[in-house]
């Protein structure tokens, strides 16, 4: 399907480098490299990864799935959160795009959002719960079921959101 990878699924992460991820523990203790410096969002410390997944999503007949993950654990908010010192709920959730050009360019804007601390916040839902969710940015969350359940088939989503991403100034 698509591209010209092994029939084992591939393991990534989102450093192109190798390294791979800093832990939680590195991240919290602030024992990174500079190129961690200057990161201005209210995104929660967490981890990004993806894989590649052999098999298609629906309009994207000819393409491996790229499967995002996102994982949170709990914390305790920040200054740049709506209610500082008080605990917030991790999450993992999955998003997924084709693999295909378009696709590979939007996995890499949203590594940047995500390295920037852009791509997610905590937000108080009407719950009156703080929870972490997308900070502006929308993810397809389920491979199939369309748009109304953030899946596939849209075949307007890489468009729209790459020019999301360049509104941002992230390109």
């Amino acid at each position: 399907m698509g591209s010209n990878h092994s029939s084992e699924t591939i393991h990534c992460n989102r450093y192109l480098n190798g390294q791979g991820p800093p832990s939680l523990e590195e991240q919290a203790n602030g024992q990174l490299s500079g190129k961690y410096i200057g990161l201005t969002g209210s995104q929660p410390l967490g981890q990004m990864t993806w894989k590649i997944l052999h098999k298609d999503l629906p309009g994207f007949i000819d393409d491996d799935t790229i499967q995002i993950t996102y994982v949170f654990p709990n914390g305790t908010q920040m200054e740049k959160h709506p209610h500082p010192g008080h605990p917030y709920v991790g999450t993992q959730l999955c998003a997924y795009l084709p693999d295909s050009r378009e696709g590979n360019k939007v996995l890499k804007l949203l590594e940047k959002a995500f390295n920037q601390q852009v791509l997610f916040t905590i937000a108080t839902n009407k719950y009156g719960e703080d929870v972490i969710t997308t900070a502006s940015i929308p993810l397809k969350t389920q491979p199939e079921g369309g748009i109304a359940v953030n899946g596939y088939p849209d075949a307007d989503y890489l468009k729209t959101v790459r020019k999301l991403f360049k509104d941002k100034g992230i390109d």
